[in-house]
Parts: C-alpha cells; structure tokens; sequence
C-alpha cells in the first residue's frame, strides 16, 4: 500500500515536538535567539532523538529549544499552521493537535492569547488545504495541580471553537492520577473530552487509573498494559483507545525494537489502536512513515488499514459532520 496518497487521521501529535527545523532558524535569527547552530543539519542532530535514546527523559529533552521561538502569538500562529500544511501535504484529513498553553507564557503572553494563536493557525491551513483539525490542551504532569485548574478555566471559552480536549503529559510517575482527579473532573464537567498519557514507560497501572480515576476515554501510548492484566481488560471492555506512537515508543525503550511493539497484537485481540507521530521533529516522522513502518513489520492488509481508520476517526473528539466527511474519504 502506498501510505502517503492513502488518507489518515492523527490524534496525537504535540505542536512543540513538529517544527520545521528552517523555521526555528528564521524565527532566532530575527529575534536575536541563540540557538546551538543555525546550520540546519547541525541543528536538526539537537532536534531529533535517536533510536537509540535512553529513555523518555532523554526523549523530552529535545522540546526546550523549539519551546525558545513559540513565545509569541505571530509565531505560535505560524508553527500551527505550518504543522497543518506538513500533515495535509501527506493527505492527513483530520487532525488533533496537543500542547501545553503554559509553556508558552515566557514572554508575557497569556493562556488565553497562546491557544488564540494556535487556532489562528489551524484556521488558516484548513482555509488553504483539504484537512480538518482541533485542539487538545494539555497540562503538564511535572506542575501544579492548580496550573491544571488555570488550563481547564481559560480554555473553556474556546469549546466548541477549536478546543476538545484535556491531556496531561511530560514524565510519568507511578500514581500520578491521583493529583489531577479535580482539574479533569472539573474539565468533564465543562465539557472537555479527556485523553492522558499514560503507559509510556513500563507503568500499566497508570493507565487503569487514568480510565478509573479520571474518565478517560482515550489513552495516549497506553503500550504497558501489556503487563497489568487489569489495565489491559479495561482498556479491551470499555473499548479505550490507544494513541500509539511506535516510532516515538522505540525512542523512549518503551520498546526496544519496531518488532517488539504490542500494537498489532492489540488490534488482533479487536483493542482499538490508532497510528499516529507522537512528534514530527522530535522523531523524524510522519504518518505516512509510522503506516510503513507498522506495515511492513506486521504485514498490515487493506482490511487492518481501514479499521485503524475507522477506529481513529470514530475515536476523534471530531463533531459528527467532520466525522462523516473523514469516512467518505475512503
């Protein structure tokens, strides 16, 4: 199957982990930022994780130099908008995209001015190409409960606008569930649809907790409930999906080779897993890659693509007439 001309649907992809490496030397060179090298294969070796990285710590330390140019609401809108034209130009339909608002403050600007900006980006590239989007906000594991609260309070004016959904995400700590059950609940309350990150790095039971504790109804990674019994038979019963990102899994050791990924042993046993980039940058990708690569280990069919499809699709926090216009699609 030739993935790029086939259609595709993401729905985890982190703004911060997807600039154009040409585009974080424009925006430094202009405002006087300094950067490791402005060469733009010199950069791209600080941009990007190996596969050999050691692990997600390792994985995340490539997000503070792009982090540098996306403090301020000219260039966040143009990152957003780049990231739709990259993925649009490789016939992804729908997208959803995720960050954390208050990465983005460094330079005065506000939460509400930093999702404004991001909108404004996905606006535009769904004016000029065939591609759908919306917005997940996510809160950062490594804050405050109370910055979750600030999130889910400023966001909540933009539901319906561009926002869907609430995340939490950065290094995963065993139980960490338990500090954010108000922020979310608050979050479900409004109305935000919930997807965490959980199961990255060899903890299953975070994401038993996530679907428990917090309401979630998809569950980014998710690849260690292949160890907890109890996460894995709710994930199946409840039909919680999983954002699986194999590239970005063989980054972090979440595995350690593509082979070893549990993704096709997941969908065989009907869990419903999608196919996404994690990162664009950060793990050299696309979805046309990650289809291949999942599509030449496992020997994907047309049947299994399809369903990767649907699934995706029926799992977007999409409204119905985006839905069905992703579906006629095929």
């Amino acid at each position: 199957m030739n993935f790029i001309e086939m259609p595709k649907i993401e729905l985890h992809c982190h703004l911060d982990g997807s600039l154009r490496s040409e585009t974080i030397i424009d925006i430094a060179k202009r405002e006087g930022i300094q950067l490791p090298s402005f060469d733009k294969d010199e950069l791209q070796k600080e941009l990007i994780a190996p596969l050999d990285c050691e692990s997600l710590e390792e994985y995340l330390k490539r997000f503070s130099l792009p982090n540098l140019v996306m403090q301020s609401k000219e260039n966040l809108k143009r990152i957003a908008f780049e990231l739709f034209e990259d993925a649009a130009k490789e016939n992804v339909k729908y997208m959803e995209v995720r960050f954390a608002p208050l990465l983005h403050t460094g330079k005065g600007l506000d939460v509400t001015e930093v999702i404004e900006s991001v909108l404004a980006g996905m606006r535009e590239a769904e004016c000029h190409y065939e591609i759908k989007g919306n917005i997940i906000l996510s809160c950062m594991r490594t804050m405050s409960a109370d910055s979750a609260f600030e999130v889910v309070e400023k966001g909540k004016e933009f539901l319906g606008k561009g926002v869907v959904a609430i995340d939490l995400c950065a290094i995963e700590e065993d139980g960490f569930c338990g500090r954010f059950v108000e922020p979310i609940a608050l979050a479900r309350e409004y109305g935000y649809r919930v997807t965490i990150h959980a199961g990255e790095t060899g903890i299953g039971k975070n994401v038993l907790e996530a679907v428990e504790l917090l309401g979630a109804e998809r569950i980014g990674h998710g690849v260690f409930i292949k160890d907890c019994p109890e996460a894995y038979n709710i994930v199946k019963d409840r039909q919680v999906v999983l954002e699986m990102c194999p590239t970005s899994n063989v980054q972090t050791k979440a595995v350690h080779l593509y082979s070893d990924h549990p993704i096709y042993q997941f969908h065989k046993d009907e869990i419903k897993v999608t196919i996404n980039t994690d990162n664009r940058t950060v793990s050299d990708t696309t979805m046309a890659k990650e289809y291949d690569v999942i599509g030449s280990e496992f020997n994907l069919s047309e049947e299994d693509y399809q369903q990767i499809y649907f699934n995706s699709v029926e799992a977007s926090f999409a409204d119905e007439e985006t839905k069905k216009w992703c579906l006629a699609q095929l």
